[in-house]
């Protein structure tokens, strides 16, 4: 069995470059020693934390992997104001194939029913937000919002509006700190989606 602590380290060597990359060629270019030490960072975090009992052994990989791709849109978004779609639509299958996994792994038939209905959920829901005011919410944030819906659908139920709250007041904050009302929502997003997934008190 793979180690947690080797998957940590192959998967950030491997995947962080190959993020810097097609981010760059997407014209969308991130800082790579930055997005490779903050993915390093991630990934290390959820792998500690799952040693320690937050999530049993067969979640992991969704995390592992929400981290990485997390990341680099992160700091493409805030850079850019911009999701570009090379990570935001590569996000359903790659995430869907780790939720499958998980699910045949031990978290059942159930998690991945929850998953398939957390992702037409809070897509869909970001949808509607979008369409009723453009302004609030990007197209790029509704790409996003139906792969992280499933991550929290799988998490839980409640973890879908937790995320969508937390990922509102977050925007506000940093609309509030920074002082102009043009703040990328994607950030937001993405780090609400991580807690829930991430920490043990996630629901």
């Amino acid at each position: 069995m793979t180690s947690p602590i080797l998957l940590t380290t192959t998967t950030t060597a491997a995947a962080a470059p190959l993020t810097t990359t097609l981010l760059k060629r997407a014209e969308a270019p991130i800082p790579a020693i930055p997005a490779a030490i903050l993915t390093a960072l991630g990934v290390t975090t959820v792998t500690l934390l799952g040693q320690t009992g937050g999530r049993p052994t067969w979640w992991l990989p969704i995390p592992v992997l929400l981290t990485v791709l997390a990341v680099p849109l992160a700091l493409a978004d805030l850079r850019h104001l911009r999701l570009p779609d090379v990570l935001t639509l590569s996000a359903y299958p790659l995430l869907g194939a780790a939720i499958g996994a998980a699910a045949l792994g031990g978290g059942g038939p159930a998690l991945a029913i929850r998953a398939t209905a957390g992702a037409l959920l809070f897509g869909g829901a970001h949808a509607l937000v979008h369409r009723a005011k453009p302004g609030s919410i990007g197209a790029g944030d509704v790409k996003l919002s139906g792969s992280l819906g499933a991550v929290l659908g799988a998490v839980g139920w409640p973890a879908l509006a937790v995320a969508a709250v937390l990922a509102a007041l977050l925007s506000l904050a940093t609309a509030i700190a920074t002082g102009t009302h043009r703040v990328p929502h994607g950030p937001a997003l993405l780090t609400a989606t991580w807690l829930c997934a991430v920490f043990p008190g996630a629901p």
